[in-house]
């Protein structure tokens, strides 16, 4: 094909395989050759699996075969570095894991293989896991594709920015406050956050705190969203938070007995929002309201209650510090300076944690309320749009605000579990992706992408990609 194999959608990839419109030794090749000619100004891909082309050659010859295929057949998929990759490196963002070479799949590659999907590359993150930005002393930092002095966010930036760059059409992340929806936002591309436990996080790293990290897909379009949030779940049998089975849903979609109800708002205990993230979210707000949806400004007085950045700081240190301080034991001198930062935090103490706890739980009864009355919430992903490398404050309403501030926003449905989504709408006046995010009751995850399918149909900025 003549066609840049690299601006199609997973979907499409795979229709064109089946059809024999394209093989995947092509497909793969592309997203090689666009590795290779932009990663260099990226750093998005830190490893490049081995045996990517020998797959592709593999797959395109059962089909030739007539074998039954997946529904990812041939299509190559990037995974960040924080997800075991059997025989390939998975190095977590940190010299202390410098080589380490897993011998099985984490869950959720193991589906998308068994989807047909080809694991093409690993992608970048911070230190464990564990900050906004995705730098670490391993493999260095990660550049947004739209702006190289802006951060593609973290944790999951190496994954938004291979992305958006077009050197992968689909990916894996995961989200402990910010981590998927965040970096979707700073780059342009969309990212769902599943209900907790709905994608089991088994072969995923760090796990702690439990009850917050979320595994979730990544792509450039909401139906491959849809698709491999399809793929990637259901339980497991080893993580014991993943229950559900994978065919339960509670979500609502269009109806003529009644409209789908969503609520919006840009403030109700969130904190300062930059005005231009605020205008993305009444514009698609807007957008909405038409035939079979009902939007309508709303409060939650729970996040007014209890601030869920609070809460949050006070639950992960008790839960998070713990775990990093066995692994870096005698690694002091190879940690990154956010490590650093999140181990000198001073403890909470068991009265804070029991409060913190508390507060969480009223947070859950405040959203468990407001969903018997609406569908679906719209609100900002991020405070500010993608913000320059090595924030560590910065200032709006003319209020000087910690770095995390910028997760005011996301933190609430990682503390209940809630499923949210991040697409882009809008654009900064410097050129900027600016996202909306969805989020619906547990377990509505089909809610949230029909809603989303709808904004993407109507969106402003449909198919604008960054040019590198």
């Amino acid at each position: 094909m003549t066609t840049d194999l690299t601006r199609f959608d997973a979907t499409e990839l795979a229709e064109l395989i089946r059809t024999r419109r394209a093989s995947s030794v092509e497909v793969v090749q592309a997203h090689l050759h666009r590795i290779k000619a932009v990663n260099s100004k990226i750093n998005a891909v830190v490893t490049v699996a081995d045996g990517a082309l020998d797959a592709a050659r593999a797959a395109d010859e059962e089909l030739a075969a007539g074998a039954e295929v997946g529904p990812l057949h041939g299509v190559p998929f990037t995974v960040k570095d924080s997800f075991d990759t059997a025989g390939v490196l998975t190095q977590r963002g940190s010299p202390i894991f410098a080589g380490r070479i897993p011998d099985t799949d984490a869950t959720s590659v193991a589906r998308m293989k068994h989807a047909g999907a080809i694991l093409l590359a690993k992608t970048n993150l911070p230190e464990f896991a564990y900050w906004i930005e995705s730098d670490n002393l391993l493999t260095g930092r990660t550049n947004n594709p739209w702006d190289l002095e802006r951060s593609a966010g973290g944790s999951s930036g190496g994954e938004s920015a291979a992305i958006a760059a077009g050197m992968s059409p689909l990916g894996i992340g995961s989200d402990l406050s910010i981590s998927l929806r965040g970096p979707a936002a700073d780059t342009g591309i969309v990212a769902l956050k599943p209900t907790h436990g709905r994608i089991p996080m088994t072969g995923a790293w760090p796990r702690e705190p439990r009850r917050d990290w979320h595994a979730g897909p990544m792509a450039r379009t909401i139906r491959d969203l849809a698709l491999a949030y399809s793929l990637l779940a259901g339980p497991d049998g080893a993580d014991g938070f993943s229950t559900v089975p994978r065919e339960f849903d509670a979500g609502v979609g269009a109806s003529p007995d009644r409209p789908v109800r969503v609520g919006w708002l840009v403030d109700s205990g969130l904190g300062p929002i930059d005005a231009e993230v605020v205008a993305t979210v009444q514009q698609a707000a807007d957008a909405l309201q038409g035939p079979g949806i009902r939007v309508d400004a709303v409060s939650i007085p729970a996040l007014e209650r209890d601030n869920p950045l609070e809460l949050f700081t006070r639950q992960h240190v008790m839960e998070m510090k713990p775990v990093m301080q066995e692994v870096t034991a005698g690694h002091e001198d190879q940690m990154f300076m956010y490590s650093r930062t999140m181990l000198a935090a001073p403890d909470t103490s068991v009265k804070d944690y029991v409060l913190a706890e508390q507060g969480i739980e009223r947070l859950r009864d405040g959203f468990a309320e407001y969903f018997q009355q609406y569908d679906a919430l719209l609100l900002p992903v991020t405070t500010i749009f993608a913000h320059a490398h090595g924030l560590t404050q910065f200032t709006l309403d003319g209020r000087t605000m910690e770095a995390f501030h910028v997760s005011s926003t996301t933190v609430p449905f990682n503390l209940t579990g809630l499923p949210a989504l991040s697409m882009r709408f809008g654009t900064s006046s410097d050129g900027m992706p600016i996202g909306v995010q969805l989020a619906a009751s547990w377990h509505a995850e089909s809610t949230i992408l029909y809603i989303a399918t709808l904004l993407e149909s109507l969106s402003p900025v449909r198919d604008q990609h960054p040019t590198l």
